[in-house]
């Protein structure tokens, strides 16, 4: 039986084996479009694009996500219960207590957000308060906070400048396709056969790279959420807690109503209750979450 800790290191070593095989097909891709392009600025161009936007989004998106979600932040007189429950927990994680916000509405859920640990917030919603035990609202605080403490923002920014590369890349290279600018080339090169095959590969790569980049980031999102769910057991030396807590958002029908597409990762579970029985391989391919049952049981499979 897995314990909390070799959970926990696994889950860490197959998020960087992810990631390292999303830096090598990074490569391959644009190996490929610059070589049928014959020009490797474009690829220069779609990296400093993509890492100018996401700094952008890693700076602010807090600011955005919370004036998004309609949270509004809550002082330590406002609900002395919730702000100590999170500042034990801080101590125990060694974090420094983030800021913490609420969102009125009546689905429980939660997430976390901010570039670092000494600009951290943790938003819940007024649901989540009303219909948790203690030990299960411990168990989402604890997992908010690993996500804080394990950077997931700082990875999750990561992921997005090499989708960002790809999608940019595969858009770039359609529309220089459609413009004739392979047939331009084919024409004035005299290993022609060799490019034709290039440019078959390079044409496959842009409609299929774009797909396989989000799977990978989806991929990485999910381990990082069994890896926050091991390291907030960690901290409260209860996973059970945890476990329930997931059951009854899980279970709750109630839809989060402002959530949207663009933010559903951050939380705790999937905000939306739509398509939430679907269990075929391509809907779990493209879910921002693992199966919460999956995780349950991971979690109830565990040793302290």
């Amino acid at each position: 039986m897995p314990t909390l800790y070799n959970y926990a290191d696994a889950n860490k070593r197959k998020t960087w084996f992810l990631l390292s095989g999303f830096f090598i097909f990074i490569i391959l891709v644009g190996y490929v479009f610059s070589a049928a392009a014959d020009s490797t600025g474009i690829l220069y161009f779609a990296v400093i694009f993509s890492i100018i936007s996401s700094f952008v989004s890693y700076w602010w998106s807090d600011k955005i996500v919370l004036t998004m979600s309609d949270a509004k932040e809550v002082k330590f007189e406002d609900n002395k219960e919730l702000y100590r429950l999170v500042e034990n927990l801080c101590i125990t994680a060694g974090l420094p207590v983030p800021k913490i916000y609420i969102i009125n509405d009546t689905a429980p859920n939660a997430f976390a957000t901010g570039r670092n640990p000494e600009h951290a917030i943790v938003a819940v919603t007024a649901g989540l308060l009303q219909k948790l035990e203690r030990s299960e609202l411990e168990g989402v605080i604890a997992h908010e906070l690993s996500h804080i403490g394990n950077r997931d923002i700082l990875l999750a920014t990561l992921v997005t400048v090499l989708v960002g590369v790809v999608v940019l890349l595969a858009d770039w290279f359609r529309r220089w396709t459609f413009w004739g600018g392979g047939s331009r080339r084919r024409g004035s090169d005299k290993g022609g056969q060799i490019q034709l095959v290039i440019m078959i590969l390079a044409i496959i790569f842009s409609i299929l790279a774009p797909i396989f980049a989000y799977l990978m980031q989806f991929a990485i999102s999910k381990k990082r959420e069994f890896l926050a769910d091991s390291s907030g057991a960690l901290l409260t030396r209860y996973p059970e807690g945890l476990a329930r807590a997931l059951e009854k958002i899980s279970a709750d029908t109630e839809p989060l109503e402002v959530a949207n597409r663009a933010t559903a990762h951050l939380y705790i579970a999937s905000p939306f209750k739509d398509g939430q029985k679907k269990r075929g391989f391509f809907a779990k391919a493209f879910m921002t979450h693992p199966p919460v049952e999956e995780r349950v049981a991971a979690l109830r499979g565990l040793e302290i």
